[in-house]
C-alpha cells in the first residue's frame, strides 16, 4: 500500500490480463509472473478494477475493451518493448514525454529505455542488426512518442552496423562519447545495460547519413589476435574471415571452428527475411 500526501491509502496500480485465448493467456501470465508485475486476470466483459493502469489482450479482443490504455499483443510479441510499455503505464508516465533509448554497441548490444528520468526497461539485443526490429516494436508500443536512440561511440564496426540499421528504419539517432560509461567490476550481461543507462543520459551528436562499414587494418588485426587467443594459440582466422565477422555475416566462434576444420553450429547473425507482419 502507498499513502498519498493527503493521508489517503492508495492501492498499487496493476495490469489486467483480459482474453479468452488460452495460448495468449498462458504466454502473458508467464510474462507477468517472470517480471513480478501486479496483475489481475479477467474475461472480456467483466468489470475492470479502478487500480488497473493497463490492459493486455489480443488484437481481436482489444476493440471491445473499454479502458484508456489497452495493449493489443500479437503472436511472438517482443517482450522487451512490451515490458517498457507496461512499466511506463504502471509508473503513470506523462503522456507527452519523449523516450530515450541508450545502446551500448557490441556483439549483443545492451540497451536501456528512459521515459523522462525513469528507466522503464533494459536488457540486451541479439545482434547489432536486431536493433531495427526492436525500434519498430517500440514505435508500435509508443506511437505518439518521439523516440531518440543514443548509441555509444565504442566498437566502431558494430556501432556503425547498428546505427545504419536504425537509420534504415527511419529512427532518430545520436552518437554519445562512450568514455567512462562502462562500469567497472560488472560482468556481462549486467555491464552492457548499465553502460547503456549512462549513454542514454549523455549528450549526443545527431547522425543522419549512413556510416562507413569499411574496416581498418588495426580492426582486422585485433580480431585475428582475439581469434588466436580464444583458440589457445591454435589458429588465427584469415583476413577474409575477419571481414565476414565484422560485417555480421558469421560469428567469431564459427570462423574459428571453420579454421580448425570443424563444422560450425551456425546461428543466424542477421534477422530472418520479412515474410509476415511483425507483431507488437
Amino acid at each position: 500500500m502507498r499513502i498519498s500526501p493527503s493521508g489517503t491509502t492508495l492501492r498499487p496500480r496493476s495490469v489486467a490480463l483480459i482474453t479468452r485465448n488460452p495460448a495468449l493467456y498462458s504466454e502473458l501470465a508467464g510474462f507477468l509472473r517472470e517480471r513480478r508485475l501486479p496483475s489481475v486476470s479477467l474475461l472480456p466483459g467483466q468489470r475492470i478494477p479502478d487500480r488497473v493502469a493497463v490492459v493486455l489482450t489480443s488484437a481481436e479482443e482489444a476493440p471491445s475493451i473499454a479502458h484508456p490504455r489497452v495493449l493489443a499483443v500479437g503472436e511472438d510479441a517482443d517482450h522487451r518493448a512490451l515490458t517498457a510499455a507496461v512499466e511506463h503505464a504502471l509508473g503513470a508516465g506523462r503522456a507527452g514525454e519523449d523516450l530515450v533509448v541508450g545502446i551500448d554497441p557490441g556483439p549483443r548490444p545492451g540497451y536501456a529505455i528512459f521515459a523522462g528520468s525513469r528507466c522503464i526497461g533494459e536488457g540486451v539485443l541479439d545482434s547489432p542488426e536486431s536493433a531495427g526490429s526492436f525500434a519498430t516494436h517500440l514505435r508500435r508500443q509508443f506511437p505518439a512518442r518521439h523516440v531518440v536512440f543514443r548509441v555509444g561511440s565504442g566498437d566502431p564496426p558494430r556501432r556503425n552496423r547498428l546505427v545504419n540499421e536504425l537509420l534504415t528504419h527511419h529512427r532518430w539517432v545520436e552518437i554519445v562519447d562512450e568514455q567512462g560509461t562502462t562500469p567497472r567490476g560488472h560482468r556481462r550481461p549486467r555491464r552492457d545495460p548499465a553502460a547503456a543507462r549512462s549513454i542514454a543520459r549523455g549528450l549526443g551528436r545527431s547522425v543522419q547519413e549512413r556510416l562507413p562499414t569499411t574496416f581498418t587494418a588495426g580492426e582486422i588485426a585485433n580480431l585475428q589476435r582475439i581469434s588466436r587467443e580464444g583458440s589457445g594459440g591454435l589458429v588465427t582466422i584469415s583476413r577474409s574471415s575477419a571481414h565476414a565477422v565484422l560485417r555480421g555475416e558469421i560469428s567469431l566462434a564459427d570462423a574459428v571452428a571453420e579454421k580448425m576444420g570443424r563444422t560450425p553450429e551456425r546461428s543466424p547473425t542477421r534477422p530472418a527475411p520479412a515474410g509476415r507482419r511483425e507483431p507488437l
